[in-house]
């Protein structure tokens, strides 16, 4: 999520609240293509899938990295974990 938010960046995150298209959300990303597990990223909601509005499309705040919707997908509202409340302490460097 480079520049909003860097790896080692402590983040306040508030579970059970309703995706909110526009802000940073903790999610959980499909399997890569040989299976493996993602880790839980960062991504911002865009907002509901038209072809399925109980899912939600994903972006990377890094155009030229990471992974989005288009790589993975729509991601059902379980896969949205919290909500990004804001930064606590910024990773140096």
């Amino acid at each position: 999520m480079l520049p909003t938010y860097r790896d080692g960046d402590v983040l306040l995150v508030v579970r059970g609240v309703p995706p909110r298209p526009g802000r940073a959300h903790v999610v959980r990303l499909p399997p890569d293509a040989s299976g493996r597990p993602r880790p839980l990223s960062v991504k911002r909601v865009t907002g509901p899938d038209p072809d399925a509005p109980e899912r939600w499309w994903v972006d990377s705040d890094n155009a030229a990295e990471g992974v989005t919707s288009f790589d993975v997908g729509s991601l059902s509202g379980d896969d949205i974990v919290a909500v990004v409340a804001g930064l606590v302490w910024r990773t140096l460097g």
